[in-house]
């Protein structure tokens, strides 16, 4: 049965019994006289609420806990009441046919079979009022030898009851509490000797003492004697017994298996579980630091251009609003009439600009653009001729922005910076001439200072 119902082993009733009685002129069977009926059965309905508190009514379930049919009968306790004459389980018979053996058993057992559930649907009541228990007749003393050892042991277990039970082969909790009036009943006794009976309550072997602290004394024995258990009754007994345990150990082990397993489980998806969490974690650090990384990035180019901007602002504000500015935003280089053989003239007719390449040239005032192309050693070039008359130019330029006869302005892109026709690398080569062609150059530096450009 389930913790809520643990049937204790068979006892013959009342009715069953019979006292031996011996007496000089020989010897007799002498049946108990009855006071009442035979004891009744529970009604229907009472069975109906057993049901329903041990197995929410449903008369054929088999939960594999070791436990069957509506009335949740152990195998040993179907078998020993006569239920396999109707069905090899509990849960295979017919609700009428497991109420059938159930009389059988709360007539032997009484309603404690069923601890829990029979208080909760009534049985107790139900039985006891259906019928009064027969009570048997007095019986005169016996001095058969084994009435007395009967008499002598039942005096041993009266004189023990009080401090320790010991276990015999048999036995369970619910009988020993019952039989000792034990407060609380199995589970009273069962807290009382954890240590002793281990986890299962259902095992307990021969041989273990069991405190019977805070217990009453047995109930009185009765004065007509039982008749002594035949060798087979014994032995049927036994091996019910031992089914009980081995089906208890059973239960036992795999419960603890199955807890080992889940334990296990429970430890394995808490790893994984860490697992996904550090790589989540270690994912979104990432990303946090490839968008902080990004952003920062952004807002340096965001600065950078924005600073050119304005400085370009600047510049072309200046340009617009001098006369004349510097061809590029630089130091000057190789001066002009530095001598060497490398000249045609034999000297720097202009002044040199190193700038990187690229950097943007500007018209230094305003005027006309008279030539934009390629001039041979000079490579690329532009030459602009001045409102005052005089003619600026550009040469070794990367690429050009004007074209012959355009009209520009002081500080207007002509141009970038190259290292075209004969030149030593990427630099701006400036002259200020008189004239259009080669040869008639004056001093750019001071062309420039003298029109206001600090060089």
């Amino acid at each position: 049965m389930t913790a809520r119902g643990r049937h204790r082993r068979y006892r013959p009733g009342p009715v069953s019994r019979a006292s031996l009685t011996v007496t000089a002129g020989g010897a007799g069977l002498a049946l108990p006289l009855l006071s009442a009926a035979t004891a009744g059965a529970a009604s229907s309905a009472t069975w109906d609420k057993v049901a329903e508190c041990e197995s929410s009514e449903d008369w054929a379930i088999n939960s594999g806990n070791g436990h069957f049919g509506g009335l949740q009968f152990r195998q040993s306790t179907w078998e020993q009441f006569g239920g396999t004459a109707y069905a090899a389980r509990a849960d295979l018979a017919t609700r009428e046919e497991q109420i059938a053996v159930a009389e059988k058993v709360l007539d032997g057992q009484g309603p404690q079979a069923w601890p829990t559930c029979s208080e909760r649907a009534g049985l107790a009541a139900d039985a006891t009022g259906a019928a009064p228990r027969p009570e048997p007749a007095p019986a005169p003393q016996s001095t058969a030898t084994g009435v007395q050892e009967r008499g002598g042991s039942a005096a041993r277990g009266q004189g023990a009851a009080a401090a320790l039970h010991e276990v015999e082969a048999g036995d369970n909790l619910s009988e020993i509490a019952d039989t000792h009036r034990v407060p609380g009943g199995w589970q009273s006794l069962y807290e009382l000797n954890r240590s002793v009976i281990g986890k299962n309550p259902d095992l307990i072997h021969p041989g273990q003492r069991l405190s019977l602290a805070n217990a009453s004394a047995p109930a009185p024995s009765k004065d007509v004697a039982e008749p002594v258990p035949t060798e087979r009754q014994r032995s049927a007994g036994s091996v019910a017994a031992a089914g009980d345990s081995a089906a208890a150990e059973e239960r036992a082990a795999a419960q603890e298996k199955a807890a080992a397993e889940q334990a296990e489980r429970e430890r394995a998806e808490q790893r994984e579980a860490e697992k996904k969490a550090a790589a989540e974690k270690a994912a979104a650090d990432k990303a946090a630091a490839e968008k902080a990384a990004a952003e920062k990035a952004a807002a340096e180019k965001a600065a950078a251009e924005k600073a050119a901007a304005e400085k370009a602002s600047r510049d072309a504000e200046r340009a617009s609003t001098a006369a004349y500015t510097s061809p590029v935003a630089g130091g000057t280089g190789t001066s002009y009439r530095a001598t060497g053989s490398s000249w045609s003239q034999g000297y720097h007719t202009g002044v040199d600009f190193p700038v990187g390449m690229g950097t943007s040239v500007r018209s230094v005032t305003n005027g006309t653009v008279v030539s934009a192309g390629w001039a041979g050693s000079f490579g690329y070039e532009v030459i602009v001729r001045h409102n005052d008359g005089r003619f600026s130019q550009y040469a070794h330029l990367s690429a050009i922005s004007v074209s012959a006869g355009q009209k520009v302005t002081t500080g207007q892109q002509v141009g970038r910076v190259g290292s075209t026709g004969n030149s030593s690398g990427p630099h701006l080569h400036f002259e200020i001439r008189t004239g259009q062609g080669f040869g008639s150059d004056i001093d750019p530096v001071g062309y420039l200072r003298g029109n206001g450009v600090p060089l």
